[in-house]
C-alpha cells in the first residue's frame, strides 16, 4: 500500500512539473513568440524589402536570399545610425523597425506574411557622406539637416560610426548611440536662442536695456565670466557677441517660471518621434533656483541638457515664421504642422540670427550662403567643450535648417561652424 502511495505521489509530482513547464512555455510563447518566429524570418518569410535615398541610391535590401547594405563603405558608415542594422546593435534605426513591421506573426500559424516592399527616404546619402567626412574619423558629433518648408530630413549623421557589414568587437565608446536622436548634451550658448525668445515676449523694455561687460560680472555675488569684454551692449549685440553676463541678467529678469514655461512649450524637455523612432528628452531645472543658478541656466549651462533633434525642431520653427512642419524621413509620411512660437517672435529671432552672421561671425565664413546662425561653446565639466553651430539658410530655393555638434570639439564658430559651412555648401550645390 505504501509503495502504491509513493508511486501515486511521484506521478502527481511529475504531472505538476509537466503542467508547470507547459505553463512557463505558454507564458514565454505569448511574450516572446514573435521574436522567436521572426529571428530567422529573412530566411523563412517570402517578404522582401528595399530602402532607397531620395535620389534612388540603394541603402539596404533584404529577402530570403540574405541581407544587403549599400556597396560603398563610406555610405554604410555615414548612414549607419539612421538605418541601423539587421542585428539591432544600434539603439534606433529604420532597418529593425522596417524588417519587423512588414512581417506578420500569428501565435497559431507563425510567420505568414509574404509581400514585397520598397521605401524611399527623404535622406540624401551624398549629403550624409559629406557630413560624416566633415566631422572626421577622429572626432565625435552629430549633424542634422531639414527642409523647414516641408519637414523632410535630408541629413542625419552621428559619429563615431561603424561599418555594419563587419562586426567590430571593440568599437569606440558611443559608436552604437544615435547622437542626433537618442542623446542629450550641454547646449552652451545656442540655448540663448531660447532665452531670447522668452525675453522678447516677457521683458517689456528688452530693446531699451543696456548691459556693461568687462569680461565678467556678478549675479548675487557669483562670478559670470565671458570670453572677452563686450563693454556696452544691447540685446541684439549681446546675442551676436554671445555675452554671458548680459544673458545672465536677461535670464534673471525673465524669471525661472517663464524660462521653464518656454523651454517646455518649445519641446526641449519632451520626447518626440521621427517615423516611429523615439528621441531623448532634455533637461531644464524645475526645482527652485537662486539667481546665480538661473543665470547659468539661461546661458545654457547649469543642469541644461538638450537633444540635437529638439534643437532642430526649434530652428525649423524660427526659419518658418513660427510654424513647425514636423520632420520626417520616410517619403509619403503625412505632414503635421504646429504653431510652435509667435510669428513675430520667430521673425525677430530670424533677424537677430542673420545679424549674428553679418555683425560678428562674418559672411566670408559662409561664402554664397544666406546664413542665419548661432554658435555655442558648452563647458562639460572636464576641461573640454562641446562645439555647436545651429541655424538655417534664408533662401527660398534652399530652405534648410541645421544643427551641428562636435563633442569635446573646441569652439562653436571655429569647429562646428566650419562643419556647418561644408555641409550647407554641399546641400546648396546639389
Amino acid at each position: 500500500m505504501k509503495k502504491i502511495t509513493r508511486r501515486a505521489i511521484s506521478v502527481l509530482l511529475i504531472m505538476a512539473l509537466v503542467l508547470f513547464g507547459v505553463g512557463v512555455y505558454v507564458v514565454r510563447l505569448l511574450e516572446y513568440g514573435d521574436s522567436w518566429a521572426l529571428y530567422f524570418s529573412r530566411l523563412n518569410s517570402g517578404s522582401s524589402g528595399v530602402l532607397h535615398d531620395r535620389n534612388g541610391e540603394l541603402l539596404a535590401e533584404f529577402s530570403r536570399n540574405g541581407s544587403f547594405y549599400a556597396e560603398d563603405a563610406l555610405t554604410r558608415k555615414a548612414c549607419f545610425h539612421i538605418l541601423g542594422d539587421y542585428e539591432g546593435r544600434t539603439g534606433s534605426g529604420l532597418i529593425p523597425a522596417f524588417t519587423e513591421g512588414i512581417k506578420d506573426y500569428s501565435i497559431f500559424t507563425g510567420t505568414t506574411h509574404s509581400q514585397d516592399y520598397e521605401f524611399n527616404l527623404t535622406l540624401d546619402a551624398a549629403l550624409n557622406r559629406a557630413a560624416y567626412e566633415a566631422i572626421g574619423e577622429d572626432r565625435e558629433g552629430a549633424v542634422l539637416v531639414c527642409n523647414y518648408r516641408t519637414g523632410e530630413i535630408l541629413c542625419i549623421v552621428s559619429a563615431p560610426s561603424t561599418d555594419p557589414l563587419f562586426y567590430d568587437p571593440d568599437p569606440p565608446a558611443g559608436t552604437y548611440i544615435n547622437k542626433c536622436l537618442n542623446a542629450t548634451f550641454v547646449p552652451g550658448s545656442v540655448f540663448k536662442l531660447v532665452t531670447s525668445a522668452a525675453a522678447i515676449e516677457t521683458v517689456s523694455n528688452i530693446w531699451d536695456r543696456q548691459f556693461f561687460c568687462e569680461g565678467e560680472g556678478e549675479i548675487a555675488g557669483v562670478k559670470i565670466a565671458c570670453v572677452d569684454p563686450h563693454w556696452t551692449t544691447n540685446f541684439r549685440t549681446a546675442l551676436s557677441n554671445s555675452c554671458n553676463y548680459a544673458f545672465a541678467q536677461i535670464a534673471v529678469t525673465v524669471g525661472q517660471d517663464n524660462m521653464k514655461r518656454y523651454v517646455k512649450e518649445y519641446g526641449f524637455t519632451d520626447k518626440h518621434e521621427l517615423n516611429g523612432i523615439t528621441t531623448a528628452a532634455g533637461n531644464f531645472e524645475t526645482a527652485y533656483m537662486g539667481d546665480p543658478e538661473l543665470a547659468w541656466a539661461g546661458i545654457g549651462q547649469w543642469t541644461d541638457l538638450i537633444c540635437p533633434y529638439s534643437l532642430l525642431r526649434y530652428v525649423c520653427a524660427i526659419a518658418n515664421g513660427g510654424t513647425l512642419i514636423e520632420p520626417y524621413i520616410i517619403e509619403g509620411t503625412e505632414t503635421q504642422s504646429v504653431q510652435l512660437m509667435n510669428p513675430s517672435t520667430a521673425d525677430t529671432l530670424r533677424d537677430m540670427m542673420r545679424f549674428n552672421v553679418t555683425d560678428h561671425y562674418g559672411e566670408d565664413r559662409f561664402p554664397g550662403l544666406a546664413m542665419c546662425g548661432k554658435s555655442g561653446t558648452a563647458e562639460v565639466g572636464d576641461g573640454t567643450n562641446n562645439s555647436w553651430f545651429t541655424g538655417f539658410l534664408d533662401d527660398e530655393e534652399h530652405p534648410y535648417a541645421f544643427v551641428v555638434l562636435i563633442e569635446k570639439g573646441g569652439y562653436g564658430l571655429a569647429d562646428a561652424g566650419s562643419v556647418a559651412n561644408t555641409v550647407m555648401y554641399t546641400a546648396v550645390r546639389k
